[in-house]
């Protein structure tokens, strides 16, 4: 910023309307409204009474609601992803397109300096160039996922429309050389849905390509520490400023533990507990659950399987059917089995817990690696299998489920197996060095100084850009 006082940096955000996308956003704007920056939050109506508590109370964040055009198909009073099918995911995206003049109306108003934005909206850059505004195009996703995916190279070579699941088991041309050489063919399958166009719209790779392409400068929800090789392969890939959050570590949870789980928690054993989730909108299938189920219980430890499933889904009825007959009585008073929201992070704090099983998501693999919470990562779908890879891989911070090649198939011994390489066989060379590895990127994440330095750069790579 050339001379004088200071102005007020003000900048808008725009996530997708999924709370995976939603959260990180939220978890930026705090740590930049500590900054000085002004913050005007986008979200529709319906997402603003279940985020607004998730802002710092004393930040200058304002949440602005935004109408989703109405589309045929689309239900009115769905606002966010969390009960959509994947169809509706398909027609949100295109609802998400016919709302380009509503937000140039209001970026025309607002007058910001910057637009963080989502992967779905695509469009932002070249409005926002009519107004002279910086736009960032905010990554939500680990770097090894977007240097695996959304990256130019993932078509070299490619002579179809689309990346075949040959193409996709093998990483794109250039790719840096790490612990992570291929996936398995279940995988890459899961993974070709991103190059998949729908309903004439665009595929989500070529809305992310295009708005990395067309944008002031890609923002990344990472650190070289953790993931330095691939950030400077995404560097490489788009010739512009890759700017770096930091891992964007969660806050200490606020609240105490509800009695329910406290009372059953103080009734065991230190760090002996297995606490196993899979977050709001990863659901398992029948044979999944029940193999997870039914491994949790050969381990012999006391554990905590929280199951979700689609909206509309009564889910006693639903456990009752898929788990075995008489295995909830079998398990009980060491085992519970749960549905539904639980505060996470409470109770990977609670020092009879030692285990997390998880599905990559980045967050959760965040909060276990805070706590002396031990990292068995099951990883059922897109981006979590690269998260995976890091983890266990580059990071050997983690023991991945071992599964089939061609359909991802696991048994009840391969969920022993796993949670018994970082619980049981502690004192073997795997299970040593999972646990020492373990530590130092937990006391990483807690250096409060490090991931506030990694804040500072941002701001300061920002402020250049004026």
């Amino acid at each position: 910023m050339a001379g004088g006082e200071a102005k007020e940096i003000h900048a808008v955000m725009f996530p997708y309307f999924a709370f995976g996308h939603i959260s990180p956003f939220i978890q930026l704007s705090n740590k930049l409204s500590l900054h000085g920056f002004r913050i005007s939050f986008l979200t529709p109506p319906g997402n603003v009474s279940r985020i607004k508590s998730s802002f710092l109370v004393t930040s200058t964040i304002q949440i602005i609601p935004i109408q989703i055009p109405k589309i045929q198909g689309l239900p009115p009073h769905l606002h966010n992803t969390s009960e959509m099918t994947p169809a509706l995911h398909e027609l949100l995206k295109e609802a998400v397109d016919l709302m380009q003049p509503q937000i140039k109306t209001l970026l025309s108003e607002l007058r910001p300096q910057f637009v963080f934005f989502d992967f779905a909206h695509h469009w932002v850059p070249k409005l926002c160039s009519q107004l002279g505004i910086k736009t960032l195009s905010f990554s939500v996703f680990s770097a090894i996922s977007g240097a695996y995916v959304t990256v130019p190279a993932r078509f070299i070579g490619v002579e179809t429309e689309e990346p075949t699941v040959d193409d996709l088991k093998k990483p794109p041309c250039g790719y840096p050389q790490t612990s992570f050489t291929s996936l398995k063919a279940f995988q890459a399958q899961d993974l070709s849905y991103v190059y998949k166009s729908f309903n004439g719209r665009p595929a989500v790779y070529h809305r992310a390509v295009d708005g990395f392409n067309s944008c002031s400068a890609i923002v990344l929800k990472s650190c070289n520490e953790m993931e330095g090789p691939y950030v400077d392969f995404i560097k490489t890939q788009y010739q512009k400023p890759v700017l770096l959050t930091g891992p964007l570590t969660p806050d200490p949870p606020s609240g105490v533990l509800d009695e329910k789980w406290a009372t059953w928690l103080s009734q065991q054993p230190p760090k002996s507990v297995i606490f196993c989730s899979f977050g709001s909108e990863t659901f398992l299938k029948d044979d999944q659950l029940k193999e997870l189920a039914t491994g949790l219980e050969l381990t012999g430890l006391p554990f905590i399987l929280v199951v979700n499933f689609p909206g509309g889904v009564e889910a006693r009825a639903e456990l009752d059917r898929v788990l075995p007959k008489g295995f909830m009585e079998a398990i009980k008073g060491r085992g519970v089995v749960h549905s539904g929201w639980v505060q996470q992070q409470l109770i990977l704090a609670h020092e009879s817990v030692g285990c997390c099983i998880c599905h990559s998501g980045f967050s959760s693999i965040m909060e276990a690696l805070m706590n002396d919470c031990q990292l068995v990562l099951l990883p059922l779908k897109g981006d979590q299998f690269l998260n995976s890879k890091l983890v266990a891989g580059d990071m050997k911070a983690g023991v991945e489920v071992s599964r089939r090649e061609e359909d991802g198939y696991f048994s009840k011994e391969n969920i022993k197996e796993a949670v018994e390489t970082v619980m049981v066989d502690v004192d073997k060379e795997a299970g040593v060095s999972i646990r020492q590895n373990h530590m130092k990127w937990k006391d990483f994440l807690l250096n409060a100084e490090i991931q506030d330095k990694l804040i500072s750069n941002l701001v300061e790579q920002l402020k250049a850009m004026l």
